[in-house]
């Protein structure tokens, strides 16, 4: 186990890298959003062929990275432009963070209406006004430390989101400084089960649905500890009222996704362990969304395109062996109502009633 002083030497070189924007980046600034308690700063993506009432994905990058970094290794813009949704990317800044890391770890920044979550409430608030957004179709994703502020985000705003992913990273409250946060990340000193939830229900005033939530973390992650994978699926199981065991575990290739499904049958969590994997998003090169970089881990499954697949965002017969998925009527199938027919149509008929029914979001 490595000691404090190792890792913030290890942060320290970190430190001296100066992450810059990629050539070609398509994404665009967002200003003016409204009071920036966090000082952040914001990036967005809209797809040139924007349908009526796009789904918006927020995507949070880890330490170290940029927005634009972060979405050329992941591949969120690249998928949004093949299927219609918008895209957000709140990004740190070294006065707020030498490391780029969001600050998971402070209270200031992680309650209600506060700090950095206040901010990226106000990022999110603005572009749903921009491009009429389908406030149903909300969802936050991120790495590491950005997966522990969407966490955050889950927590503090319920109400907005439909589902979140959570990758490599930390449950809601889990440190309240930075030695904390070094041994929360170490799998040291994690609170029990019934703590977590306390923290969680703490953090807003929601009495409706809760967002669905997907967990992801690589068994070989040092940086992380997978422990940590299963406290924020412990923290989430009490509002989702769902057993300790899941409902059902498969293998995927050597992986394997565990899910917890609620009393409806639902599934309200899901744990993607992604096998043998260091500190990192999980990305497949030849699927055609991202591309490998440091944090940024080709494994043969993209994070991405499930995430999205499981969100209703994108088609779910895609080919593997296809450089970018893109035609219209795989887009309308993925996001369009429809009246009949077969196939997805069916599946968009059925989601509909559910969604009437106010059994799906």
């Amino acid at each position: 186990m490595r000691s404090l002083s190792d890792t913030l030497e290890r942060l320290a070189r970190l430190r001296s890298i100066k992450p810059a924007a990629p050539a070609g980046s398509i994404l665009r600034k967002l200003d003016h959003f409204g009071d920036n308690p966090g000082a952040l700063a914001a990036w967005q993506h809209v797809p040139k062929q924007l349908p009526a009432a796009p789904p918006l994905v927020v995507v949070l990058h880890g330490c170290t990275q940029t927005a634009a970094g972060y979405d050329a290794g992941s591949g969120w813009s690249a998928l949004a432009e093949d299927y219609g949704f918008v895209v957000l990317f709140p990004e740190q800044n070294r006065q707020n963070n030498a490391n780029l890391c969001f600050n998971w770890f402070n209270a200031a920044d992680t309650r209600r209406d506060q700090g950095e979550a206040r901010s990226i409430r106000q990022m999110i608030a603005s572009v749903v006004a921009d491009h009429g957004i389908d406030e149903r179709r909300i969802y936050i994703t991120g790495l590491s430390a950005g997966g522990a502020m969407a966490n955050a985000m889950l927590a503090c705003y319920p109400e907005v989101f439909a589902g979140g992913a959570i990758i490599a990273g930390l449950p809601y409250a889990a440190a309240s400084t930075v030695p904390e946060a070094f041994d929360r990340m170490r799998g040291q000193g994690l609170p029990g089960a019934g703590s977590l939830q306390a923290s969680l229900r703490a953090a807003s005033r929601h009495d409706g649905a809760w967002p669905t939530v997907s967990v992801w973390h690589g068994t070989g992650d040092n940086t992380v500890v997978p422990d940590n994978a299963s406290a924020i699926v412990a923290q989430w199981r009490g509002v989702h009222a769902v057993a300790d065991q899941p409902t059902e575990v498969e293998a995927i290739d050597r992986h394997s996704r565990s899910v917890w499904r609620d009393d409806r049958g639902m599934e309200a969590i899901e744990l993607y362990r992604i096998s043998g994997m260091g500190h990192g998003t999980p990305i497949d090169t030849s699927s055609g969304y991202g591309r490998a970089a440091p944090f940024m881990l080709d494994v043969g499954m993209s994070s991405t395109v499930q995430i999205a697949r499981s969100w209703g965002l994108a088609a779910s017969f895609e080919r593997r062996d296809r450089p970018r998925a893109s035609p219209p009527a795989e887009r309308a199938a993925a996001q369009q109502p429809l009246s009949g027919g077969s196939g997805n149509g069916i599946q968009s008929v059925i989601e509909n009633a559910l969604r009437s029914a106010g059994l799906m979001k």
